[in-house]
């Protein structure tokens, strides 16, 4: 007997994962009709690598340096002026115009595109900072004389971490605490409701201005208290889902069959419920950036002197008479904010449960087409 079962059951699992590879084909075939929200991902994916990456495109270290048959990777090690034939022990300065034009003069130096970093303060300056764009500087520099475009780029590295990470935990936690109120209901219903309602009276900009008065802000201390709020949206949605499904067919066959409760959360409703879940991340994302830039815009966010992008937005504020910085840092929140909505979109385009109807629909009404069309040209033919 178990020499019979056996075939059928690997039959059965490869027509299963057939038609989950058929399923994720379409949805991905549906996604990338929105053309909007797929070149939304595109942009957004190249924007995460451009920042992930922000030492090799924006840096004030050389990628590479070949002097006296020596090969030198200043981006990874930090090499003394002594190296390159300098009199101090200490970490070289690069931007230092003895370094540049004496110590690596007859050297082979490969920069980054943008030869300085988030931080780098910028000495060599034609006029008072903040200084307009130019060749040098393509978004000028700050009040700081630091290179706008640099921490531009380091602005989206911190923002789309933050993002990510905040993202991720409030999916896990929103989804664990939704299924479970959803699914039992009762008591841990209307207990976990009302704690819900707690949390969403907590004023959140008010706890973090409290927090930063005795801590000094981070980027951790900011995502711990931000998280502890973000999941809440969340949990309303999966409940909603699990009320709805757990009194549904397979579900109460799966309880005749005595299935435990938590494979039938986590492996019969949840898979139906995350196609809402996964459709509103997008719009978590877009709100923790924004909650981040306006931490940073107010002066309760990341610490002084980090690449933000609400930093530079109270940078074009306090210096009017520079719009650049303000123009710079406006733009670059928008797009980032539209790629993510969009992409939104996207999802909910292509996560839609009611897509298989609608494409066999398409399907048919586009076979009665043809069919008909068939039949009109064999009926002029005959006339013929």
């Amino acid at each position: 007997m178990s020499k019979i079962q056996n075939p059928t059951k690997h039959t059965e699992s490869i027509k299963q994962n057939k038609l989950e590879q058929s399923n994720l084909r379409l949805r991905w075939a549906v996604f990338r009709q929105n053309k909007r929200a797929f070149y939304s991902l595109l942009i957004f994916l190249v924007l995460f690598v451009c920042s992930m990456f922000a030492e090799f495109i924006a840096n004030e270290k050389p990628l590479f340096i070949y002097k006296d048959s020596k090969m030198y990777f200043p981006v990874f090690v930090d090499y003394p002026e002594t190296a390159f034939g300098g009199d101090f022990q200490t970490p070289c300065d690069y931007l230092d115009s003895y370094v540049r034009d004496e110590l690596l003069k007859d050297a082979f130096v490969l920069r980054a595109i943008i030869p300085y970093s988030y931080d780098s303060i910028i000495m060599d300056l034609d006029a008072q900072a903040p200084t307009p764009p130019d060749s040098k500087h393509w978004l000028g520099t700050d009040d700081k004389a630091r290179d706008v475009a640099s921490r531009l780029i380091y602005g989206y590295r911190i923002s789309i971490i933050f993002a990510l990470i905040l993202s991720v935990c409030s999916v896990v936690v929103g989804v664990v605490l939704g299924a479970l109120q959803g699914y039992y209901g009762g008591v841990l219903d209307l207990v976990g409701q009302r704690m819900i309602e707690i949390f969403n009276a907590v004023p959140i900009l008010f706890v973090i201005i409290i927090i930063s008065s005795v801590f000094e802000p981070s980027f951790w201390w900011i995502l711990c208290v931000v998280g502890a709020f973000s999941w809440i949206l969340l949990v309303n949605l999966v409940r909603a889902e699990f009320l709805k499904a757990r009194n549904l067919e397979y579900v109460k066959a799966a309880q005749a069959m005595g299935v435990s409760d938590i494979k039938i959360i986590f492996s019969y409703i949840l898979p139906n419920a995350m196609s809402a879940t996964l459709t509103f991340t997008p719009f978590i994302m877009a709100g923790s950036i924004v909650t981040l830039s306006s931490l940073d815009f107010l002066g309760f966010g990341m610490p002084v002197g980090s690449a933000s992008l609400g930093e530079l937005l109270s940078q074009g504020k306090n210096n009017l008479t520079s719009p650049h910085l303000g123009i710079s840092a406006f733009l670059a929140l928008c797009v980032l904010l539209s790629i993510l909505v969009f992409i939104g979109e996207g999802l909910r385009d292509a996560l839609d449960p009611h897509i298989k109807a609608h494409m066999k629909t398409s399907t048919q009404e586009s076979n009665l087409d043809s069919t008909d069309l068939n039949l009109k040209d064999s009926k002029q033919g005959l006339l013929c």
